[in-house]
């Protein structure tokens, strides 16, 4: 009687054991034997498989988008992750059509995506490193800055940049910030906050009229580093001119031009670039350091919009240092995250 309560009636009418494996090889016999025979498995779905092919030269040529109109390359390039949304749609589409060309079409995308992207679903993180920095962009808006500050100071970051600082609310984010870092110093609506010694603080020039970037030396235990902290101009999205980033793209030019003449060989960049690492627009800052995300984060690390992250315009990018670990930390009263990274500055052992 204890045996037939573990019974079920199987499709012959007899008794037996009914397995999770049985079920799924029966669901695949039944979807075979739909397609079997069927001439038009490589017919149907032409369309669908168009779709797909279109959507893999997008991926694999963005380079090649022009930005002539409304700056349409650097538009895809700073979504281009979430283009393999549409994969399983496609694929999706593919099985409702029942065809073969759309089946194999679809692969096409699949791998494509996981060529450009498929390295940053992996955990790459390290255990080492001697220095802990952190960025974020606080929002002129924040109703809580005293808040933030506590909140991006408790990372355990040795060195802290603040951009799109109020003026208004700049002694609030150093008095907060006070008991963490012995040092700062603030240009413009830029900041940056140390445990360890800084000198020769000057503004950058990234084209604007106003400061919006900086540079210092942190002299940290294992050495000097160049640490500038930006905030480029913002881009917008506009129905009559597309993707409007001209300014933000002349202030990448002249902060590349800034750091690529740095005398120090060990150099941080921390700051909001209003920009991807795909965008092509960021060539002259990318083309000459790493992101640290990229090297040794784990995921995507989106930083805006805070409350439903889709990109990472908030960047780490070194040169002459060895990236750790890097990630992203909880939300403030900003519209962006906090991100914040390890990075080793003694390389000597490397």
């Amino acid at each position: 009687m204890a045996q037939q309560a573990y019974m079920t009636e199987t499709d012959n009418g007899g008794p037996g054991p009914e397995r999770r494996g049985t079920r799924i090889r029966r669901l695949f016999e039944r979807l075979a034997a739909g397609w079997r025979g069927d001439r038009r498995i490589w017919r149907r779905g032409l369309f669908t498989a168009l779709v797909a092919l279109l959507l893999a030269a997008v991926m694999a040529a963005h380079s090649h988008i022009p930005n002539a109109v409304g700056n349409l390359g650097s538009l895809t390039e700073t979504f281009l992750p979430w283009l393999g949304l549409f994969v399983p749609v496609l694929l999706a589409v593919a099985l409702l059509r029942r065809s073969a060309t759309a089946l194999i079409a679809v692969l096409v995308p699949a791998i494509v995506w996981l060529n450009l992207f498929g390295g940053l679903l992996t955990d790459k993180a390290g255990a080492g490193g001697d220095l802990t920095v952190a960025t974020h962009n606080v929002n002129a808006g924040n109703a809580d800055p005293a808040g933030t500050a506590r909140s991006v100071a408790a990372s355990g970051a040795d060195v802290l940049a603040l951009e799109e600082l109020k003026a208004s609310a700049v002694a609030t984010y150093e008095d907060a910030l006070a008991p963490t870092y012995k040092y700062h110093a603030v240009v413009g609506t830029v900041g940056l906050w140390s445990k360890y010694p800084m000198s020769d603080v000057d503004a950058v020039d990234i084209r604007l009229g106003w400061k919006r970037a900086m540079r210092a030396t942190v002299t940290t235990p294992e050495g000097p580093v160049a640490v500038y902290v930006a905030h480029l101009p913002s881009v917008r999205v506009k129905l009559e001119a597309g993707f409007t980033a001209r300014q933000r793209d002349k202030s990448a030019d002249a902060l590349g031009e800034a750091i690529a003449d740095e005398q120090l060989e060990k150099k941080i960049l921390l700051g909001d670039l209003n920009g991807t690492m795909n965008d092509r627009a960021l060539n002259a800052i990318t083309s000459q350091m790493r992101s640290t995300q990229g090297a040794v984060g784990d995921g995507f690390g989106f930083s805006w919009p805070a409350s439903f992250p889709m990109a990472r315009i908030d960047q780490i990018l070194v040169t002459g240092v060895e990236p750790e670990t890097s990630w992203t930390l909880p939300a403030t009263g900003s519209d962006h995250l906090p991100v914040a990274a390890r990075v080793k500055v003694d390389t000597s052992a490397s």
